[in-house]
């Protein structure tokens, strides 16, 4: 694995990875937090942050690895294509190719981003787990028109559209699918709010542990469930070269469920 900033640091990669996926991507994307991986970072001198100035410039790359037309859709589907481009990212070892940056915005007006798991794809939309108490869940709350994005090396796909919350009954199956630390964990983190150490944290898991030792089940906590984003806009990036970049975008007015969509093509 080539480094990023190869002249900053010196790293040295542990590396393990299981996947077993089955089809389609509505079923795939739950699995997805069973893959593990570890990685140990090394410094091996000093960092200077003024050294970016000169570097950054200079890092690019030319886009040669396919194009997008408007014959390339699938069935002229926003939802068929996205699968298709996902599947094509998971075969071609696109780490989590389920990760999404997150974007809300909440009383403020401030915009805020994150990385967050896709876990369902379908036509009711997109949809990912979280504590409704973090920062996005209160986010959300006052303003559910969100973004999101996905970034698969040359391509790319951006949603915008409305979040709501998925029905208990969905949160709770996912939820009991998770790996058991994954489920102790959502009462252990009370997400986004400040907490004094590490060791509080490990602390609490540790008492977590402990109190469910001896029970199979464990209860969903009320405040962590999923939310789905019902796409009113669904942009399809495909990088070319010279930065004259393939952009088509579906689009479909507010509210509506159907899978009429107009398309267009967009400027790079």
């Amino acid at each position: 694995m080539r480094a990023i900033f190869p002249s900053l640091f010196k790293r040295s990669l542990i590396f393990a990875f299981r996947s077993p996926f089955p089809r389609p991507v509505s079923a795939l994307l739950p699995l997805f937090e069973q893959t593990t991986a570890c990685y140990r970072w090394q410094t091996t001198m000093d960092i200077d942050v003024n050294q970016l100035h000169d570097e950054l410039p200079q890092m690019r790359q030319d886009y040669r690895a396919g194009t997008l037309l408007e014959d390339d859709i699938v069935e002229g589907d926003p939802f068929k294509q996205f699968t298709k481009w996902f599947e094509e990212a998971k075969e071609r070892g696109i780490y989590e190719p389920n990760a999404m940056t997150l974007s809300t915005v909440g009383e403020s007006g401030r915009p805020s981003s994150r990385v967050v798991l896709l876990k369902d794809a379908s036509e009711s939309g997109f949809v990912f787990y979280t504590n409704y108490n973090s920062r996005k869940g209160k986010e959300i709350a006052h303003n559910p028109y969100v973004s999101a994005t996905f970034w698969w090396h040359q391509r790319s796909v951006r949603v915008e559209g409305k979040a709501h919350r998925v029905s208990a009954e969905e949160s709770d199956a996912y939820y009991n699918s998770r790996p058991r630390g994954s489920r102790l964990g959502a009462w252990a983190s009370e997400q986004s709010n400040v907490i004094a150490s590490r060791d509080i944290l490990d602390n609490r898991a540790k008492e977590l542990e402990e109190e469910y030792a001896e029970k199979e089940h464990i209860p969903r906590p009320p405040w962590w469930g999923g939310l789905c984003i019902v796409p009113f806009r669904i942009e399809f990036w495909q990088g070319r070269t010279s930065r004259l970049h393939d952009r088509l975008v579906f689009t479909r007015d507010e509210g509506k469920t159907d899978n009429a969509w107009d398309m267009h093509r967009l400027n790079p």
